[in-house]
C-alpha cells in the first residue's frame, strides 16, 4: 500500500495533476497484473475476437459448409459467452464423421448445453469428451463438472477433482477449485488446508511454473485471508 502512495506521489509530480497521476497510476498497474499475474481481463483479446468472429461469419456466408470456420467460430462464441449461438453451431454436426472422435468438439457441444439448460445433456457431453482423452484442454472440463455437482452430487464432485489432480499434480488452480467446492459445503476445516497446500505447493514450483500458477496462488492467499 505504502508502495502505491509513493508512486501516485511521483507521478503527480510528474504530472502536476492527481487525476492524470491516478490514470497514469492505473495504467501501470495494469501492465503489471498483465505480465506478472493475470488477475484483470484483457483489454485487447476481446477486440481481436470481434474481429476474428466477423472474419468467420463472411468466411460461412461465402461457403457456409466450412467446417472448421463453424468449429472456431463456436469456440469464439463460447469464448464470448454466446453460448446459445454456439451450441446452434456445433448442434447440427453431432452425426458428422469428422468430429465423432473429437474431445474437443464434445466438450465445447457440452458446455453450450450446461449454460443453456440442459445439464444432464451436458454433462453427457462432456464426459463423452474425456472418455475420448481424459487430457482433453489440459483437463479442465473436470473442474466445470465438479463445479456443476457441488450442489448436487458432490461425492461426484470431489471425483472429478481428483480426476483433475492426477492429470495435473502441480495445480494449485486445483486445490484453489477444491477450497471453494469445501466452502460451498461448508467444510471449512478441508477448505482451509486445500487453500495451504495451494500455497504451499506454489512455493516448491520452478520459476518457470510460478507465472502460470501465479493467479491461482494470488487467489487462494485472498481466500484465506477472506476466511
Amino acid at each position: 500500500m505504502l508502495g502505491k502512495f509513493l508512486l501516485f506521489g511521483l507521478l503527480w509530480s510528474i504530472f502536476g495533476n492527481p487525476i492524470l497521476a491516478l490514470l497514469a497510476m492505473l495504467v501501470i498497474l495494469y501492465i503489471i497484473d498483465r505480465r506478472f499475474v493475470g488477475l484483470t481481463p484483457s483489454i485487447v483479446k476481446p477486440l481481436r475476437r470481434m474481429g476474428r468472429i466477423r472474419k468467420l461469419r463472411q468466411q460461412l456466408d461465402m461457403n457456409p459448409n466450412d467446417l472448421s470456420s463453424k468449429l472456431e467460430l463456436s469456440k469464439l462464441l463460447i469464448e464470448k459467452k454466446s453460448f446459445r449461438a454456439a451450441r446452434e453451431l456445433l448442434e447440427p454436426l453431432r452425426d458428422r464423421e469428422a468430429v465423432e472422435q473429437s474431445a474437443e468438439y464434445w466438450d465445447d457441444l457440452g458446455t453450450c448445453l450446461l449454460r443453456t439448460g440442459e445439464p444432464e445433456a451436458g454433462e453427457a457431453a462432456v464426459r463423452q469428451a474425456l472418455s475420448i482423452n481424459p487430457r482433453v484442454k489440459y483437463g479442465q472440463p473436470y473442474l466445470r463438472l465438479a463445479a456443476m455437482n457441488s450442489t448436487r452430487d458432490t461425492a461426484k464432485a470431489f471425483e472429478d477433482l481428483e480426476a483433475f489432480q492426477q492429470i495435473h499434480t502441480s495445480s494449485c488452480e486445483g486445490y484453489y477449485r477444491l477450497a471453494q467446492l469445501n466452502k460451498r459445503m461448508g467444510r471449512k476445516a478441508e477448505a482451509k488446508r486445500a487453500l495451504e497446500e495451494s500455497a504451499r505447493l506454489y512455493r516448491m514450483l520452478p520459476r518457470y511454473k510460478r507465472r502460470e500458477e501465479r493467479r491461482w496462488a494470488l487467489l487462494s492467499y485472498l481466500s484465506r485471508l477472506m476466511g
